[in-house]
């Protein structure tokens, strides 16, 4: 009778194996962050820019202020950022001469995760992280520019470098800053951006990926003028 029990106890411990699956499973499934969409074209309002024109990095004594208008899924901009800018920061930022000022300017119709990860970085800066998450976006553009559901992906970043995620998970979820992302959009068309990245030095713009090296020539130049 002894082999019958054993049996029936194996039963019951792959039943009962099964059965916590399944709830791991299910939790898994009600905690994961669900599906975000980020709307475009909405209409600004004040309190979408009110207090706020980009994110900067930089002294605010700085002699220059540059503006960058990009795009997180953007190839290009992911070059620039993972390959030149490391180098502009250095030599250029840290050093007092600039102060940078990122805009986001989403091409949509090419990159479907674009405001969703633009939205990702603006709930960061919510808890003081924006710089760190808007590098790792850069640096895994590729893991997430396709997904499905590239917001649990930026959750799963925004933990790891130490963000609450369920405060991100909510910001995310609220699209709280679809207004924000379209004014932005919207400064960049009417200054005449039209592709990124896009450079916007002493009143001038320069297309395309420039290296740190560009950009510190162009840089010094526009230094070198004579203020009107």
């Amino acid at each position: 009778m002894a082999a019958p029990a054993t049996g029936l106890n194996r039963f019951y411990l792959v039943l009962g194996a099964v059965a916590l699956a399944g709830i791991a499973a299910l939790v898994y499934q009600v905690r994961k962050p669900k599906g975000v969409s980020i709307p475009a074209n909405v209409t600004v309002l004040t309190a979408d820019t009110a207090g706020f024109r980009g994110y900067l990095l930089g002294s605010d004594s700085a002699t220059l202020e540059v503006s960058e208008y990009a795009d997180y899924q953007c190839p290009a901009c992911g070059a620039f950022e993972t390959l030149q800018f490391p180098a502009v920061r250095a030599q250029l930022i840290t050093t007092g001469k600039v102060r940078w000022r990122y805009r986001d300017f989403p091409l949509d119709n090419v990159h479907r995760n674009t405001r969703v990860a633009a939205h990702a970085a603006a709930c960061a800066e919510e808890q003081g992280k924006y710089w760190e998450l808007h590098s790792a976006i850069y640096d895994r553009q590729m893991d997430w520019s396709e997904s499905r559901n590239a917001a649990s992906q930026f959750s799963e970043i925004a933990g790891s470098l130490g963000l609450d995620r369920k405060r991100f998970d909510e910001c995310m979820s609220s699209a709280k800053y679809a207004g924000r992302i379209q004014a932005s959009l919207e400064e960049g068309t009417r200054l005449g951006v039209g592709s990124t990245p896009t450079f916007l030095i002493g009143g001038r713009l320069y297309l395309g990926v420039l290296s740190s090296d560009s950009l510190r020539k162009v840089i010094e130049a526009t230094l070198r003028q004579p203020t009107p």
